[in-house]
């Protein structure tokens, strides 16, 4: 028989209960590796799940050279979590997914990819499972070594591209801006709630969620 397992209070958002579900769930943030990379638009998964490991006091980062990833893992609840920083660059991020999934025998309904949207307003994080890659070359990786669209998405926007001209591949990998990066301690503390709710059990549904 499962445990009966207490939701801890995720701000004013949750609050509730749930039965334990004994599953290993997959949590991957997207970015390039390398610190010339760091603070930059396309970067934002890594930043993401760094904020949801500190919060929620993972193990150290590993590095998995055979699996192309970093990882750190926990158990919340009754769901062991494995955190995953693809290692390859961002196109190829579906290597290190697939490897990783097939290691841990993960089903893809329980994968979850945290990535940067430009079609999103930076202030806006849009949640959902499946759908097309809408042109992120990590996502088009993904969805092609797992033979699946069908895994949860936390799609984090950094739009609207300014100046509109500048070609979206010089966008994504430049810095937030000054402005921006004083909003990111609140972006990241949104993402790890989200990723908490998942952990606990909650569906991944379609749904957007302002944090400015």
């Amino acid at each position: 028989m499962a445990l009966f397992v207490k939701r801890p209070e995720l701000g004013s958002r949750l609050s509730f209960s749930t039965y334990g579900m004994n599953k290993t769930l997959l949590i991957v943030g997207l970015g390039n590796p390398g610190k010339e990379y760091d603070g930059t638009r396309h970067n934002i998964g890594f930043l993401c799940i760094d904020e949801f490991a500190r919060k929620n006091d993972f193990e150290s980062w590993v590095n998995k050279t055979d699996m192309k990833c970093a990882t750190a893992t926990k158990t919340i609840g009754d769901t062991r979590v494995i955190l995953c920083k693809p290692q390859t660059f961002m196109n190829l991020s579906g290597e290190a997914v697939q490897a990783i999934a097939h290691f841990y025998k993960i089903q893809t309904d329980n994968i979850i990819v945290v990535h940067d949207e430009i079609d999103i307003d930076f202030g806006q994080i849009r949640l959902r499972r499946g759908g097309s890659s809408a042109g992120h070359n990590g996502i088009k990786s993904v969805t092609k070594q797992l033979g699946s669209e069908e895994y949860g998405r936390v799609r984090v926007g950094i739009g609207p591209k300014k100046p509109a001209q500048m070609d979206s591949a010089d966008f994504v990998l430049q810095k937030f801006s000054v402005k921006e990066q004083e909003s990111l301690a609140k972006l990241t503390r949104e993402v790890s709630a989200a990723l908490s709710e998942y952990a606990y059990g909650a569906p991944v549904t379609a749904e957007t969620r302002s944090f400015l």
